[in-house]
């Protein structure tokens, strides 16, 4: 009997509470989330540019995202993101619930207090 195996999986490369910048676009923001591979709606995915798609098949990273027109929620793929080099704490609103103390390139996640 064959043996049935998973398609390999990518690694994330960033973690929760990492600040990254998008590789093509200017924008900043820390991962609060991560997806194993594609989560989003296929209407959200072929809304992107086919010149600039990404492969579905990698990890994606929620983003508290800012640039210099304000701060939103991003999705973005892996190979889309790069280290964040400012060293400079990003400015979201929802950073303060989820975050804690910010350290060069990252915040440190929040304990969660359970009932």
């Amino acid at each position: 009997m064959d043996e049935i195996t998973a398609p390999p999986m990518a690694c994330a490369r960033f973690g929760i509470g990492e600040v990254v910048r998008h590789r093509l676009l200017d924008f900043r923001g820390v991962i609060f989330d991560v997806d194993p591979v594609f989560a989003n709606s296929e209407e959200w995915y072929q809304a992107i540019p086919m010149e600039i798609r990404p492969s579905k098949d990698q990890p994606f990273y929620h983003l508290l995202a800012e640039n210099g027109e304000g701060s939103y929620v991003a999705y973005v793929s892996q190979q889309n993101l790069v280290a964040d080099e400012e060293d400079e704490p990003v400015d979201h609103p929802a950073i303060a619930n989820l975050f804690e103390a910010f350290e060069p390139g990252r915040y440190k996640l929040r304990p969660q207090h359970r009932h």
